[in-house]
């Protein structure tokens, strides 16, 4: 795909977008998530979908003013609870489709007392291209994204030289891009794409293959322990935004 330019990549209607950060899935809940839903979500959560056009009044939500960490793809929440608890410095902000998810990660957040941390449901790339301003991010992390392993569904993957230059125009300068990812082939397509957008850098440049080391505070995830079950191993990408 030809990296276009980040500005009319956000004027582009999302239904001539073929790459989107979620496949659908059931949404069938526990008696538990049910009831978190129902009492928690009004509160923490948004529909993409119903979002009013232009960008999201974060300081207001959140209730107070603070860097904003988005987190693409928040699966079943136990990673995303630990981190925005280990970070209450932080606005965390996580994009997620799977509703039974959302519902458990509000579970988790309850009972770590977390209420630095808020919920939309939907696409995250049309959070960034419509709700997001640019430069409004602290940091943005997808931590094993679909990897669509068959060589003809590669185009249907989320990183891509558009979406990387989406990421880069909404963070900070100095902010993080942080992927992860257990497929080492995607992983080697990460690091060409993000590599080859000028307006990020390499934090882990000097080291070995320029892979960041794996951080202790990321929780191991079951797609980790299922990657050293098969034989496969996990790799850390961190990008920064050029000052």
């Amino acid at each position: 795909m030809r990296q276009s330019d980040p500005n009319q990549a956000e004027q582009r209607p999302p239904h001539h977008r073929s790459i989107v950060s979620y496949v659908q899935r059931g949404e069938r809940m526990t008696v538990g998530q049910q009831r978190a839903w129902d009492t928690r979500w009004p509160e923490l959560g948004r529909e993409v979908k119903e979002l009013p056009p232009g960008p999201l009044a974060l300081d207001e939500w959140f209730g107070r003013p603070a860097p904003v960490l988005l987190e693409i793809g928040s699966g079943m929440g136990e990673t995303t609870s630990q981190l925005a608890a280990a970070q209450p410095e932080l606005n965390y902000l996580a994009v997620e489709v799977y509703k039974p998810g959302l519902a458990q990660l509000i579970l988790r957040a309850d009972v770590l007392e977390v209420d630095t941390l808020r919920l939309l449901r939907g696409d995250a790339v049309t959070v960034l291209t419509e709700h997001l301003e640019p430069a409004s991010l602290a940091g943005v992390r997808l931590f094993f994204p679909d990897p669509w392993p068959k060589a003809k569904h590669h185009k249907r993957r989320i990183v891509q030289p558009d979406f990387v230059a989406l990421v880069a125009s909404r963070l900070v300068p100095g902010g993080v891009f942080h992927m992860a990812t257990d497929w080492e082939e995607y992983a080697e397509q990460m690091m060409t794409v993000c590599s080859d957008e000028t307006r990020l850098r390499n934090v882990y440049a000097d080291e070995p293959g320029g892979w960041a080391p794996r951080p202790d505070w990321r929780p191991v995830t079951k797609f980790e322990n299922r990657a050293v079950e098969e034989g496969r191993i996990s790799h850390d990408l961190m990008f920064a935004k050029v000052d």
